[in-house]
């Protein structure tokens, strides 16, 4: 049995528009960083991204480790999952149903990123969900919604009840299961998962630590809905674009394999 990953179709940057092929290095770019910062789940979870002005999205080849991906290597589907190019790969049957869902009826988002990491399932199997109890938290709170556990996402009639749950928010979190957000751009709905990320950390942290938890007055709260609203609004949206370049720049010296 080789250990080797299944060899890929050659030139496929030849074979896509030059905005595919910048979508293809951002997100495997998005993939490669999600590894770099401890959120991969072996090969399991997944990040999408849309073909710019298709309805076609890009996932992860079911089989390989987000260290692995390569901007090449990314499975092109349609809405129904069916293989816009040839792959010797499949895609993760839990991962189509999520995103297929998202990407249905959320025309405004370009990516979605899920995640299954120890602080984010332990923060989404607590009742409350994400207290405000830090900086952190306000931003996730500002466009936060919750989906109830239904057993691995196999069930496509799911679908309907996921994009209720998530309505127009931008982070979600499916109890029992993990963290998702959704953004305009790949680099947004990377920076919404860190924020979401280091929130469910600081509250594990503060909760092992016993003592009793200040919780943020709500009228900051409701402030800080209000700014968020204001920023997505922008052009910057939730900021992004300034932290994607020096992103991209550690990538580059670390594991700059990604855009082959």
């Amino acid at each position: 049995m080789s250990l080797a990953p299944a060899p890929l179709p050659q030139n496929v940057k030849d074979q896509v528009s030059a905005v595919e092929w910048q979508t293809r290095v951002d997100l495997a770019a998005c993939y490669r960083l999600v590894a770099m910062h401890g959120w991969d789940d072996l090969v399991f979870t997944h990040i999408s991204a849309k073909v710019p002005g298709t309805d076609d999205f890009l996932i992860n080849p079911y089989g390989l480790m987000f260290h692995e991906i390569t901007a090449s290597s990314l499975v092109k589907v349609d809405q129904a999952g069916n293989k816009r190019m040839d792959s010797p790969y499949e895609i993760n049957p839990a991962g189509y149903t999520i995103h297929s869902a998202i990407h249905e009826v959320r025309h405004d988002v370009v990516c979605v990123l899920h995640t299954h990491t120890a602080a984010g399932v332990a923060v989404a199997a607590q009742k409350q969900g994400v207290l405000p109890i830090s900086q952190q938290s306000l931003f996730v709170l500002s466009s936060l919604a919750y989906h109830a556990y239904e057993g691995v996402a196999l069930n496509h009639e799911e679908k309907a009840r996921l994009q209720a749950d998530l309505g127009e928010n931008n982070f979600l979190m499916l109890h029992n299961h993990g963290l998702l957000t959704c953004g305009g751009t790949i680099a947004d709905t990377f920076l919404m998962m860190f924020i979401f990320q280091r929130a469910c950390d600081i509250q594990v942290l503060a909760q092992n630590g016993g003592a009793e938890l200040i919780t943020i007055a709500p009228q900051i709260l409701a402030g800080a809905k209000a700014m968020a609203a204001a920023v997505t609004k922008s052009a910057q949206g939730m900021g992004g674009a300034l932290a994607w370049p020096a992103l991209l720049r550690k990538l580059e010296l670390q594991d700059p394999g990604y855009k082959s």
